[in-house]
């Protein structure tokens, strides 16, 4: 069964290997592929460039205007205000553009939650959030990157706040995250190093990977971006070469989120090379990361510190393979066509299809 996707992207990104760091657009590069892939017809409405495969790129953001809504920071913290003109202009571009192009049956695939919403109320297509890893959802058919981050969702959009009253909803669905395997290379023998890798926050974890591995005494290598601390190695903002090549050769990544964490790429991205995580026990590293064979879940600093000299005995092998079986393209792409014709049941007898 195959179908048409209009998959709307933001306005300060453009789908290419250049805006990797944006997690939503890579989310929107993946899907793009995958789907036309499998057989169907892909209409991408996004800014100025693309590299995913697709039926159709339309373009609804000049450069010119996209580089101006970034300004001086970096794009990965622009602003989701719909209420910004360049989001205005976006937005009524790509409902133009859908408007032009869609028929009866079609899918209108969204990544920007509520800000992407005025498309959505534009425009009558089966609206689908395909893939949320953020708060603001509004759809009526939602697909989530993590069961942890779908419950907790799921307890926010209740009015009264009562976990008792939350019921689950038939047509929800979660699908995570996906990776082609050879962007990211595996090694089984590693260098004597730890890496961090993503925003320098305190919520991110910086601070606990450098205090187990300061007492240690353990060579820590710190990638991403922010300020870096007085410990460690800091070698930048690194792009999707350099980062496959430390992943593959450290002992552990460290992806100790104190947060709920949605997803969290990096954790899927280090064990692809064959690397344990070290990290919390909470949102998706509790789906990601299986404790004692492909990492470790940890509490408290001695925990931490445990799962450094810990990390030598897991098996290489086992983890890239676990990671390969659930979070690659060709696997991930299967969950989706699963869904999409799950709700393709929709336009019939819903439910009661049998």
């Amino acid at each position: 069964m195959t179908f048409r996707f209009h998959v709307v992207g933001l306005p300060h990104t453009s789908v290419t290997e250049a805006f990797t760091a944006c997690a939503f657009t890579e989310r929107v590069r993946k899907f793009c592929g995958m789907m036309h892939g499998l057989g169907h017809q892909v209409f991408l409405y996004a800014g100025p460039e693309s590299t995913a495969a697709v039926t159709e790129h339309i373009p609804c953001i000049t450069e010119a205007e996209r580089a101006a809504a970034v300004g001086d920071g970096h794009f990965i913290h622009a602003s989701f205000n719909y209420d910004l003109p360049h989001w205005r202009k976006f937005n009524e571009r790509a409902i133009e553009a859908i408007r032009a192009r869609a028929e009866r049956h079609d899918f209108l695939c969204l990544i920007g939650g509520i800000a992407h919403k005025q498309i959505a109320d534009a425009v009558d297509l089966m609206t689908v959030e395909f893939s949320i890893g953020y708060g603001g959802t509004f759809a009526r058919f939602r697909i989530w990157e993590s069961r942890a981050w779908q419950h907790t969702c799921y307890g926010t959009l209740q009015e009264d706040r009562n976990p008792n009253a939350i019921d689950g909803r038939f047509y929800d669905a979660v699908i995570p995250g996906s990776f082609d395997p050879a962007d990211f290379p595996f090694r089984a023998e590693k260098d004597d190093y730890h890496l961090f890798m993503g925003r320098l926050t305190q919520r991110k974890g910086i601070e606990i990977a450098v205090e187990a591995c300061q007492r240690l005494g353990k060579r820590l290598i710190i990638a991403g971006q922010g300020d870096p601390p007085a410990y460690g190695e800091y070698v930048g903002v690194v792009g999707p070469e350099e980062r496959g090549r430390l992943m593959a050769g450290a002992q552990a990544v460290w992806v100790p989120t104190i947060y709920i964490e949605p997803f969290g790429n990096v954790a899927v991205e280090a064990q692809l090379c064959g690397t344990p995580v070290i990290c919390t026990p909470w949102g998706a590293m509790t789906e990601t990361v299986e404790d004692g064979v492909t990492g470790f879940h940890c509490h408290l600093l001695r925990e931490f510190m445990a799962a450094a000299e810990d990390a030598r005995g897991l098996d290489r092998h086992a983890i890239r393979d676990r990671a390969v079986r659930l979070y690659s393209t060709d696997a991930v792409a299967q969950k989706y066509q699963k869904h999409f014709e799950r709700l393709a049941t929709v336009w019939g007898n819903g439910w009661y299809t049998v």
